[in-house]
């Protein structure tokens, strides 16, 4: 198994918001978490990305323990966060915001490879590599933010709402392309809005409900779920 969080409980403050959440992911698969507001979905990526520490419990990457790891060696490990909200630094162009991606490798050679591929994932943001990121439009940045996640080539993406206030046209873009960076080999973890895009390409789904896993089944099947149906797909 490749990440395994297990009994994991966080608390902010006296407010314990995470009750005893085990989820796998196996090497290669997208997995999707879904849930309402307030569910506990982007508090479990912070948490495996090091950004917020459990009271209880452990996430395992490679059998090894990751949540006694600090975030910056986190991401040297091999996971990359793409958090909601994008984070661009807006002053600097498409091109820099990409170099900062890559701040854990001293690779030129990697890194230039990893750059490339990005672009070849997103056009646009080669054509726009010398603009600066606060002019670009919301897809746009979307694409920037996971292509910066990208420039460590990872082994896994943990990705939080990339739907978020994006066009019909511009989610089923961003959507097709999470499917060819799976493809290459990347493990995805998605937190998303959007349950039924989300389970169109993910294998495997976990239904978080006040932060303890509700429901957890094969993508297909929760698509099928008349609860999942009725709570998070508007019905059948």
């Amino acid at each position: 198994m490749l990440l395994q969080i297990q009994n994991l409980h966080v608390k902010y403050g006296n407010i314990e918001v995470l009750h005893g959440v085990s989820v796998d992911v196996r090497e290669g698969e997208i997995v999707s978490i879904l849930g309402a507001n307030g569910a506990g979905k982007s508090t479990t990526l912070l948490t495996i990305s090091g950004l917020v520490r459990p009271a209880q419990g452990q996430i395992l990457f490679n059998g090894a323990p990751l949540h006694t790891m600090k975030a910056h060696d986190i991401v040297r490990a091999g996971i990359a966060h793409i958090p909601e909200g994008r984070r661009m630094f807006g002053t600097l162009t498409v091109q820099e915001n990409l170099r900062l991606g890559a701040f854990t490798s001293n690779d030129q050679q990697r890194i230039r490879q990893n750059q490339e591929w990005i672009y070849e994932l997103f056009p646009i943001l080669k054509e726009r590599r010398n603009q600066l990121a606060g002019t670009l439009s919301g897809g746009e940045q979307q694409m920037l933010a996971i292509g910066r996640g990208l420039m460590i080539h990872p082994k896994i993406l943990l990705l939080d709402e990339p739907s978020l206030g994006l066009a019909p046209l511009l989610v089923k873009t961003i959507f097709q392309t999470l499917q060819k960076i799976n493809a290459a080999g990347v493990t995805v973890v998605l937190v998303e809005q959007n349950a039924r895009m989300a389970l169109k390409i993910a294998h495997r789904g976990y239904v978080l409900e006040v932060g303890r896993i509700a429901l957890q089944d094969e993508a297909n099947a929760l698509l099928a779920n008349p609860d999942v149906q009725n709570a998070y797909l508007g019905g059948a």
